[in-house]
Order: C-alpha cells, then sequence, then structure tokens
C-alpha cells in the first residue's frame, strides 16, 4: 500500500504541476523541488554542471544513474529499497514531502524516470513539472546558479514501500509477448524502435520487442512550448499506435527512463498504473 497522506500540509493536484502552481508554493518547507535532468549518451550534455549553471530556486539534484543499483550490470535497474531511501533523504525528501520534478531537456526525457521512481518505493505525492526548466525560464521565473546550498535536509525519514505492480522484469515481458491482456509500448524514436538507427549504446541489438507498439517520446511534448501535449491529443496517439488503455501496459525503451514518460501521460489523463520494464 502506498504510504499514508495523513499529515502533509501540501497535497498536489495530480501528476503534473504548471510553472505557475510550482511558482506559487515555492519556498513551502513541505515542497522539495529536484532536478532529475538525464542525458542520452553521447548528447555532450552533463546535468549535473548544468544544474550548477542554472536551476530553479532552491531545487536539488538528483542523480538517476547514482540513485539506481549500483551492483546491477544494465543502467537505470531500480535500486535496493534502502539505497533508494538515502538518495530520497540526501535529497531532502521525506515521507511528508510534495516532491515536484523537472529536467533541462525540453521534452521531459527524465523526469518522469524520477516521478515513477517515488512511485514505485509508495510516494504517492510526487508530480512533473510540466514543461520543464525551459517553460520554468521561458515563463520569466526567476533561477539561480552555483553550488547549492545543503540548507534542505528531510526534516522525518523516507520510507521506501516497493509497490511491485508497477515494474516488470524480463521473464514477465517474454510472456507478455501474445498475450491478450497485456500490450509492450516502445517509446523510442520510430528509427530505433524499427532498428534503421543505431542505439546509443554500443553492443545492443536494433528492432524491439514483438508485438510491441511504438509510442515515441518526443511526439509526447508540444515542441514549441515544451508542454506535455494535451490528454485528448495523446489518446488519439496512443489508439493510433494501437495501444488499448483497457489492457495491462508495460513500458519500454532503451533503458528504462523515457519509458516513463508514457506512464506519467498515462496517469495524467487518468488511466491507472503503467508498468516498467526494469531495464528495457
Amino acid at each position: 500500500m502506498n504510504k499514508s497522506s495523513e499529515n502533509r500540509k501540501v497535497v498536489l493536484p495530480g501528476p503534473s504541476v504548471s510553472c505557475e502552481w510550482l511558482a506559487g508554493h515555492l519556498g513551502s518547507p513541505e515542497v522539495v523541488v529536484l532536478d532529475g535532468s538525464w542525458y542520452l549518451p553521447g548528447s555532450g550534455r552533463d546535468p549535473a554542471a548544468e544544474f550548477v549553471e542554472r536551476r530553479i530556486p532552491g531545487a536539488r539534484f538528483l542523480d538517476i544513474d547514482r540513485c539506481s543499483d549500483p551492483d546491477a550490470e544494465l543502467p537505470h535497474t531500480v535500486a535496493p529499497p534502502e539505497h533508494f531511501r538515502a538518495c530520497a533523504e540526501d535529497a531532502g525528501v521525506s515521507d511528508a514531502s510534495a516532491v515536484v520534478v523537472y529536467d533541462g531537456s525540453g521534452v521531459n526525457l527524465s523526469a518522469a524516470r524520477v516521478w515513477w521512481n517515488f512511485r514505485y518505493f509508495g510516494h504517492g505525492n510526487v508530480a512533473v513539472l510540466d514543461g520543464g526548466l525551459r517553460r520554468w525560464v521561458a515563463a520569466g521565473h526567476p533561477t539561480e546558479s552555483g553550488p547549492a546550498l545543503r540548507t534542505l535536509e528531510a526534516p522525518a525519514p523516507f520510507t521506501p514501500v516497493p509497490q511491485p505492480h508497477l515494474i516488470r522484469n524480463v521473464d514477465d515481458v517474454l510472456n507478455a509477448i501474445g498475450a491478450d491482456g497485456t500490450q509492450i509500448v516502445d517509446m523510442r524514436p520510430p528509427g530505433r524502435f524499427a532498428g534503421t538507427e543505431p542505439e546509443p549504446r554500443a553492443g545492443l541489438r536494433g528492432g524491439h520487442v514483438p508485438g510491441s507498439r511504438n509510442v515515441p517520446y518526443v511526439d509526447l511534448v508540444d515542441r514549441a512550448t515544451g508542454l506535455a501535449i494535451g490528454a485528448e491529443a495523446f489518446m488519439r496517439l496512443v489508439e493510433a499506435a494501437g495501444v488499448d488503455p483497457a489492457k495491462e501496459l508495460v513500458g519500454t525503451c532503451g533503458s528504462g527512463t523515457s519509458a516513463c514518460a508514457f506512464a506519467w501521460l498515462m496517469a495524467r489523463a487518468g488511466h491507472g498504473d503503467v508498468a516498467i520494464y526494469d531495464g528495457s
């Protein structure tokens, strides 16, 4: 079961919050803002350095790589509960926190992965900042730079409570192939899905899990604004890809990061939980 919302002073309005909402609640001791930026190998971008250069005031940096399982062979494998607990508390998150996550990609590439991690560990009071840092800056809201001051410490412990229904392993995915009640949804760009473009990680085969549907994460954002597309447009995209929201859905991608954007938008559209293939 998810951790109780009892005693929370700030309850987020849903899986997504606007820049205006965050601006109105910035500085509240219960609201913890996390920069969850991460970029594909070969991008040439350094999320930690960019965080020091410019961030939302009071934000803390949550390193997706450091907060994954340090002993796993695959990137972004879900961390053991105690490892993630330490990451959450180091970022100032307690059981009573309202967590808002953003990234600097402009396409919500990795913020949803942090959102999903907190939900997997039973913390439901978490949301993605729609539009991320790009929208925040475009709206004229302030930023800060320099090393983050460690003044925001968790006032109480963070208690990880894993939610098994939100995760799948390789055996689960193999069993889902051809199953009537399950669909696998791949969030990679069409070329990588089809195997006509190389994977960003050396040694990975091209193509996709047999029978999976393709909903590219790059199509989930309005390029002009950086905001996620509306619920109706999103559901049209899902329908066009042959995805049936009534079925059990499993999101996958290259390493389990952009797949979470699909889970996030499905939750925002009111269509329940999407499981993520751990390791993808």
